[in-house]
């Protein structure tokens, strides 16, 4: 049996959907962060469980075909970037076979697989950003938590994150320093200011700046930061208070205010105006999503005839990417704040064919179903938690010719997809999209259809 400590000699065979490398010893799984595929590395072992353990790189014997070098200062303890050490090329060989993984051995299907899309842009893609602040040696300092912990690692310049994001977070970081503001201690639940949580519309240019506070009464001290912070960076159009007093990890709480320019920002999204608010869901990488609904849209294959049905739909932007091709959209979604942006994005656009209703999606596909809706496409763009029992059930009681998944777990897009096909649903297509370079993270779409007699 291995021991805590021990040094072995592996070579790394494959990859976890964390990122992390794997390796087997004399049959047991040794799993370690940072490395690549093909690399033989001593390892000294950390962590020993019955059936596997974990390890970290002492030295590398011989390097990965695959292997880069890593640029970014605080990558192997924030964490967020674990596949920064291989080529792109290889991560999205890496996320597709995580894709077929999921299917074939999760969900038992053996759908086609359409051609990966990896994204022309791995660094500066995100539209969203939220800096988390915590106390080090007395003073205030902004960036990420390091991996598993709520231990904040000080970066501004997020290789993932515009520029321009940075630039913000440290002129507020420095206000807050001369103002002798204080940032929030998780431990003790004092202090002032939590997150600085930024938006940024990619075609647009516009700025939204949410600084999330513990009390709005006390946040009076940043009124002499919006006059100077908006004629520095003229791109900023929002700036948001949100109050969360509560201990929880919770980001956003559920009083905002706006203390200058607009409650939303816009952003164009598939030719469509859209306006996004703090608690908007909005795909973090733009031109990826652009391409992610193209595929849903190519799977759906609306006409002027079809009824579309878009489950879990946000503010609305995968709908209303095709409400121009059918004859009928309805859009559910559980966010009240997130259903009135899908409404206001209607409006703007012209969508008079289109309903936005709020609730849970299993029981509004009830209510649909109950009043005799019959939906010929089905779009579902669940949560990373997927659909619930309810609402795959009510999903085939519809009895749509198509039913078009998205998801950013391609697990749980699995599972849901075995369940539909016990409900009368083929899974015929599913396509990887890259919306998360250097992350773990990956989306795929997924093509169901009714299965005949």
């Amino acid at each position: 049996m291995l021991k805590k400590n021990d040094e072995v000699i592996l070579e790394i065979t494959g990859m976890t959907n964390e990122g992390n490398g794997v390796g087997r010893y004399e049959g047991i799984a040794v799993f370690v962060a940072g490395s690549a595929v093909g690399d033989v590395l001593a390892c000294r072992i950390v962590k020993v469980s019955k059936n596997y353990c974990y390890g970290i790189i002492n030295r590398i014997i011989t390097p990965s075909e695959h292997r880069i070098r890593d640029n970014c200062p605080v990558s192997k303890t924030c964490g967020g970037c674990c596949f920064r050490h291989i080529s792109y090329r290889q991560e999205c060989l890496v996320k597709e076979q995580f894709i077929r993984d999921s299917f074939e051995r999760i969900g038992k299907l053996r759908p086609q697989y359409d051609s990966f899309v990896g994204s022309e842009n791995i660094s500066h893609y995100r539209n969203k950003a939220q800096y988390p602040l915590g106390l080090r040696d007395g003073r205030a300092v902004c960036g990420f938590y390091a991996k598993r912990s709520h231990r904040v690692c000080p970066l501004y310049d997020c290789e993932l994150q515009p520029d321009i994001f940075g630039e913000i977070v440290g002129y507020v970081m420095n206000f807050i320093e001369k103002k002798g503001i204080s940032p929030y201690d998780e431990i003790t639940g004092n202090g002032l200011l939590r997150h600085i949580y930024l938006r940024r519309g990619e075609h647009s240019g516009e700025i939204m700046l949410c600084l999330v506070v513990t009390s709005l009464k006390k946040a009076a001290c940043f009124e002499d930061l919006y006059s100077g912070i908006t004629q520095k960076f003229e791109d900023i159009k929002s700036i948001v208070l949100n109050e969360n007093p509560e201990r929880t990890n919770v980001i956003l709480g559920k009083r905002t205010a706006t203390v200058f320019g607009s409650d939303t920002i816009k952003d164009i999204m598939c030719s469509n105006t859209v306006v996004i608010s703090p608690q908007s869901f909005y795909q973090v990488n733009t031109l990826q999503a652009e391409k992610l609904y193209a595929i849903a849209k190519e799977y759906a294959a609306p006409d002027k005839d079809t009824t579309l049905l878009d489950l879990y739909c946000g503010a609305g932007t995968i709908g209303l990417s095709m409400f121009k091709d059918v004859r009928k959209l309805i859009g559910v979604e559980i966010i009240p704040q997130a259903i009135e942006n899908a409404k206001l994005n209607a409006r703007l656009n012209g969508a008079d064919n289109a309903e936005f209703i709020c609730g849970d999606a299993g029981k509004i596909a009830q209510i649909l179903y109950d009043r005799g809706e019959r939906p010929d496409v089905i779009i579902a763009d669940p949560a990373r938690k997927g659909c619930d029992r309810q609402s795959l059930e009510y999903m085939a009681k519809m009895q749509p010719e198509r039913i078009v998944m998205i998801s950013c777990n391609h697990a749980t897009a699995a599972r849901d997809c075995a369940i539909l096909g016990e409900l009368g649903y083929k899974t015929d297509k599913v396509r990887g999209v890259d919306l998360f370079p250097r992350t773990a993270h990956v989306e795929c779409v997924v093509l169901m259809r009714r299965k005949t007699l």
